[in-house]
């Protein structure tokens, strides 16, 4: 668009431009500054340039333009006008994991993210050739704000069981469906195992035939068992009959006691000249002490002592492991984990939480063989109970970095909110669960390669 100034004063003036508003970052004014005699009108041209991200929200947006005069600064104005962007569609679903293994049911989860402008309602379905899978998808519908991503948990359960024998693949095919718009296939392989491995029944049948033929060859060859005192006794005429009169009594058994065995004997004690020896040999021994090394404070300790203090209420803690430095102290409730524009990527979280009946989340990772300069989620989800542990990505010696997380507590816990501090970004928006809403987790970080964690807050 194009802006018209009039110099309406008796001197010559120059004038300086300058795009404010939210979307002063894509507002181009040219030329920035322009002189005018008296009397004489001028023009600028402001350039628009909103980018194809969940940013640009789709609808009028304000824009302002402050003209300052050199000459009489005091005499700033500020035009205003709207700026309408339209909306676009984009999303991206994926299966985490893409194959998945069972005897009796598989369960995977479908990440669905928001890149576009304008909210994202969509259900979602399963289908699959032959018919051999049922599916449980819950939830079976969501609404994703822009820029937010979604999880939709599914269970695969085959429709006959493969009692013996090898595994077989079963592809399957979730369908996101929009309304007039072509639904997105995503397809996945349930890899169905046999109740009992192939190799079992073969050892179950040999062991039995062997069972069966060690009984029928001890039948055949019993050995005959007999008594060659009694023989020799009979030999030498000795009558082996009881003697005549009256019948003796049995002996009554041994008392209980009897088979209890007696106290060892104490050792004889050592020669007066022996103690001190002995003494300095105890003192020796008892002089040496083991360095003990103190124990880690995890994000579960640090939330432990908190839910000590305060039993009634909710805590987060958690802490991240920094590339090149390792993990940082554990922080809790709002505090700053990480680097702050030091351009140092996080690489794992570890997340403890208390009275929100545990946690879980994901971690959205720097793909290397990426088409489109995104990131790729990790499988599995990773999730902890109150008071213990739950720990997002990885601190392996190459581990790529994280980019971005997906984090929820239970619905019954309340909600966690998170922001994230991006590299060339800085400090993005504050994000929450809402399960009531139908956000049942809430996604911090970027979805490019090269925009890295640096720094994250959490609460509860």
């Amino acid at each position: 668009m194009r802006l018209r100034l009039r110099n309406t004063g008796d001197v010559v003036d120059e004038y300086r431009f300058e795009a404010v508003g939210p979307i002063a970052p894509w507002t181009t004014v040219e030329p920035q500054t322009l002189r005018l005699y008296p009397g004489t009108t001028g023009s600028v041209d402001l350039t628009f340039a909103p980018p194809r991200t969940p940013d640009a929200t789709a609808g009028p947006n304000p824009y302002a333009v402050r003209i300052t005069p050199t000459e009489h600064p005091e005499a700033t104005t500020v035009p205003e006008g709207n700026l309408t962007i339209t909306p676009f569609t984009e999303v991206r679903a994926e299966l985490v994991p893409p194959t998945v293994k069972g005897r009796f049911r598989g369960r995977p989860k479908l990440a669905l993210d928001n890149l576009g402008n304008t909210r994202l309602t969509a259900s979602v379905s399963g289908s699959d050739n032959g018919d051999q899978l049922s599916y449980d998808i819950h939830p079976s519908n969501v609404q994703i704000e822009p820029g937010r991503a979604a999880f939709v948990n599914t269970t695969l359960k085959p429709r006959q069981i493969i009692w013996f024998g090898s595994k077989e693949d079963r592809p399957y095919t979730l369908a996101v469906q929009r309304s007039g718009v072509t639904p997105l296939d995503v397809a996945g392989t349930y890899v169905q195992r046999g109740f009992l491995p192939r190799w079992l029944a073969t050892f179950l049948g040999v062991f039995m035939a062997l069972a069966i033929t060690f009984v029928m060859l001890w039948i055949a060859y019993k050995p005959q068992l007999r008594s060659e005192a009694k023989e020799k006794m009979q030999e030498a005429g000795i009558s082996t009959l009881p003697p005549s009169g009256p019948t003796a009594s049995p002996s009554p058994p041994p008392s209980p006691s009897a088979a209890v065995p007696s106290p060892p004997v104490p050792a004889a004690s050592p020669p007066a000249g022996d103690a001190g020896a002995a003494a300095g040999a105890g003192g020796a021994g008892g002089g040496e002490e083991k360095e003990t090394k103190a124990p880690e404070r995890t994000a579960a300790t640090a939330v432990q002592q908190l839910a000590a203090e305060d039993p009634g209420g909710r805590h987060i803690c958690y802490r991240v492991y920094v590339a090149g430095e390792g993990w940082t102290d554990a922080v809790c409730d709002g505090e700053t984990a990480g680097t702050v524009g030091e351009t140092k990527p996080l690489k794992a979280l570890n997340i403890a939480v208390s009275g929100a009946r545990g946690t879980a989340g994901a971690a959205l990772v720097h793909d290397p063989g990426s088409t489109d300069g995104r990131g790729h989620y990790v499988a599995p989800w990773s999730g902890a109970a109150d008071g213990i542990d739950n720990y997002v990505g990885s601190t392996k010696k190459d581990a790529p970095n994280m980019l971005g997380f997906t984090i929820n507590v239970d619905q019954g816990g309340g909600a966690v909110c998170q922001t994230a501090h991006v590299r060339d970004t800085g400090w993005l928006g504050m994000g929450c669960d809402d399960p009531k809403a139908g956000e049942h987790f809430t996604f911090g970080g970027s979805l490019e390669n090269e925009r890295w964690l640096e720094a994250v807050k959490f609460t509860v």
